[in-house]
């Protein structure tokens, strides 16, 4: 026992002298994006062993995602506006938030999953491996039919890039990456964050489903729908207004509900750094608090 605790001190020595050691964080990050892009491969290979079922599975989850903006297509059948927003303005926010969470969705959507390895205690067999946890969790079942969300919301702000009348500028026109790569990063914090969250309360899927899935389908309609009650919490809580309704509303050339300064619209990285911190010390809580089921 000795022996392992020296060879943990000179371990946590080694990293803080030289964090792109051994032992260091850098080192750690790649080996847990090594690890992640090898599993991720495995699963893709075994998806492409059945090329039809998998066309099928990817066309169906395109056409199943398709039903939330054919809703406001329908609302649009009887009203010229809504919000305030026309269709293309709306186009707008439901593609790069449809965007944004989908590849947060096809790179770690199977965090959900972390609370059902918990209770059954297949998570034993992760921590055994010389790979980070995280990294076997977010690559575990990678799905590559989620792609069907990401090319449906492409085309849907495809269509709002083509129909809208705006004063292009070269900030307006980095704006659009800057929301779909943030907006992605904060998603997958949120779902990170949430999995951390299923350490402790273990059946808790459908409460991170509420700040996931919720949270893309609430970033698809104007804020001027909602109370500002709630503005306040998806901005200065769960900052998902961070994902397109600010950049988004700078686009378009629209103020934002609540009285906020217009340089929050160009925030959205900064936040989504932050949020990356957050959930990584979340992670770290959680993972430390976990307890083995002894089976």
């Amino acid at each position: 026992m000795a022996d392992v605790d020296e060879r943990a001190v000179t371990r946590v020595a080694e990293a803080a002298e030289d964090p792109f050691g051994a032992y260091g964080p850098y080192s750690r990050f790649r080996d847990g994006l090594r690890a992640y892009r090898m599993i991720a491969a495995m699963w893709i290979r075994s998806t492409m062993a059945y090329r039809a079922s998998f066309v099928m599975t990817a066309f169906g989850n395109l056409a199943a995602t398709a039903f939330d903006f054919v809703a406001i297509l329908l609302m649009f059948s009887q009203v010229d506006e809504l919000g305030g927003f026309t269709l293309s303005e709306i186009a707008l926010l439901y593609g790069t938030s449809a965007i944004a969470f989908g590849l947060a969705d096809l790179m770690i959507g199977s965090m959900d999953r972390l609370g059902r390895r918990v209770r059954d205690g297949t998570l034993d067999t992760l921590l055994v491996r010389p790979v980070p946890v995280l990294a076997q969790v977010a690559a575990d079942k990678f799905a590559l039919r989620r792609l069907g969300r990401v090319t449906q919301g492409a085309l849907v702000l495809g269509y709002a890039l083509a129909t809208l009348d705006i004063a292009w500028t070269p900030l307006k026109v980095l704006m659009l990456p800057m929301m779909v790569v943030s907006g992605g990063i904060i998603f997958g914090a949120v779902f990170v964050g949430g999995a951390a969250f299923q350490f402790v309360a273990q059946d808790a899927s459908e409460v991170q489903n509420a700040f996931t899935y919720g949270g893309a389908t609430l970033l698809q309609y104007p804020p001027a729908l909602f109370a500002k009650d709630l503005l306040r919490g998806v901005t200065f809580v769960l900052p998902l207004a961070f994902v397109n309704w600010l950049p988004g509303l700078y686009v378009l050339g629209r103020p934002y509900p609540l009285d906020v300064p217009h340089w929050l619209a160009f925030a959205p990285p900064l936040v989504a750094a932050a949020c990356c911190v957050l959930a990584g010390v979340a992670w770290r809580a959680g993972l430390r608090s976990y307890r083995s089921t002894g089976s």
